[in-house]
């Protein structure tokens, strides 16, 4: 028998916080008190890689610190482990519930789920309320002036800032509400052994970025070798801090910085408008045509960080200790495996989707669409980075190198697999025939 006082229910994904938190402002915004929810859905859980997934461990931490929070409050957060629509049968049959609010997510699965969710609770009368919190721009917010998808990044850049106000970059002070949340008695929280996990050595960056680092982002991001970067990608990732206050810090302090995060809305507006994307498929069709030599194991070597180019062993090793990969480094390795090696793009965004901690789809396939040459706004398929030449250009003093390959200047560092000439006149050699024929 359902309680018959009404309630809302808050359905935390992607935005593990109190504060700034759109769609929680939204729903406390209400008489009803509110009930946090959180689904630890078996569905994505089983796609992952191995049972210490840092990521799984880094949200069950962010929940544990949103109990402490609510539970000053003599309120708290109700964790599930199950299909989504279980947990809201199960919860509909335990509450009254008049609304149910979340912010959206915009990938291929989750809005399958939400649509079922959504029909779900419609059976029931109950409305699924959803906002706009992970991004500043969402799917047709930012369109050329024929009503079209921008595919090239500099005009969208320049829409999307001629778009950009106040209001866009208002704070939701879903912190000042705080004894709206439902009263109760502590709940329990399921440990991460009981979902199939277990705890990871991997350390988290923090979720703040120092001024200073801001000031100086134009200038020092792109080298690897210094603490140049902010490191968020993981609080955007999941939330856990808020774009919105990011833009504003951005907007004052680094002009580099505020596009960093017009990349991210660029690529999520991509994969809304063009769902071939999220089906695997290139950008550009006709660079489905190239035939990848795929050879398991050049990957292998790839992977492991034995290639014999010192700053893509590096990145690799970087990424597989820690989770994290600099952002340049990012794309020097993945122009290796696509044009050295000539192995399909899909392969490292699998990889890279399975080590990243900030896995986003959209910002992954992006960018290996991009070092392909395959997706919108893409690196010409004859720009090929020369790995020795982006060594000398953005760790000139090898601190980068020395840090994850310390042996690279020994004899037992291995040759490297294919000399650069020779891998980038077969790669121009496959792309031109694939792309225009003989």
């Amino acid at each position: 028998m359902a309680n018959v006082a009404p309630i809302r229910l808050f359905w935390f994904r992607r935005d593990l916080r109190l504060h700034d938190n759109t769609a929680l402002y939204q729903a406390l915004s209400g008489e009803a008190p509110v009930l946090p929810l959180f689904i630890f859905d078996p569905h994505i859980l089983q796609k992952l890689p191995a049972a210490n997934d840092a990521r799984v461990s880094f949200i069950h931490q962010c929940l544990q610190t949103i109990k402490d929070h609510l539970q000053q409050h003599q309120s708290d957060i109700r964790i599930l482990h199950t299909n989504p629509l279980d947990a809201f049968r199960q919860l509909i049959s335990e509450f009254t519930v008049e609304g149910v609010y979340c912010n959206d997510d915009y990938e291929a699965y989750a809005q399958e789920r939400d649509q079922a969710v959504a029909s779900l609770l419609s059976d029931h009368g109950i409305a699924l309320h959803r906002f706009k919190d992970h991004v500043l721009f969402e799917k047709s917010e930012v369109m050329k002036d024929d009503g079209k998808p921008y595919t090239v990044f500099t005009p969208y850049s320049r829409k999307w800032k001629s778009h950009l106000t106040d209001d866009t970059l208002m704070h939701h002070a879903s912190e000042s509400r705080m004894d709206r949340f439902l009263k109760t008695a502590p709940l329990p929280i399921p440990t991460l052994e009981s979902i199939g996990f277990s705890k990871t050595d991997i350390p988290f960056p923090p979720s703040d970025i120092p001024e200073k680092i801001l000031e100086a982002y134009a200038q020092k991001r792109d080298l690897p070798g210094i603490n140049g970067t902010s490191k968020l990608g993981l609080h955007l990732r999941f939330g856990t801090i808020s774009v919105r206050a990011l833009a504003r810090q951005a907007r004052t302090l680094s002009e580099s910085f505020l596009n960093e995060l017009i990349w991210r809305d660029f690529y999520q507006m991509i994969t809304w408008h063009f769902p071939d994307v999220r089906r695997g498929k290139a950008f550009k069709p006709a660079y489905e045509a190239i035939p990848w030599l795929n050879d398991e194991a050049a990957f292998d070597r790839w992977c492991t960080g034995q290639t014999g180019y010192p700053i893509v062993d590096a990145g690799m090793r970087e990424l597989n200790a820690t989770g994290f990969m600099h952002n340049r480094v990012r794309m020097i390795t993945a122009s290796f495996l696509c044009k050295h090696l000539l192995i399909d793009w899909r392969w490292g965004e699998a990889y890279f989707a399975e080590k990243l901690l900030d896995y986003d789809f959209a910002s992954n396939n992006g960018g290996w669409q991009w070092a392909s040459g395959s997706g919108c706004d893409a690196a010409p398929y004859f720009r090929i980075f020369n790995p020795d030449l982006q060594t000398k250009k953005f760790d000139p003093a090898f601190t980068y190198l020395r840090k994850w390959v310390p042996e690279f200047e020994s004899l037992t560092y291995p040759k490297p697999m294919i000399e650069h000439t020779v891998a980038r006149n077969r790669c121009l050699a496959v792309y031109k025939k694939a792309l225009y024929g003989d």
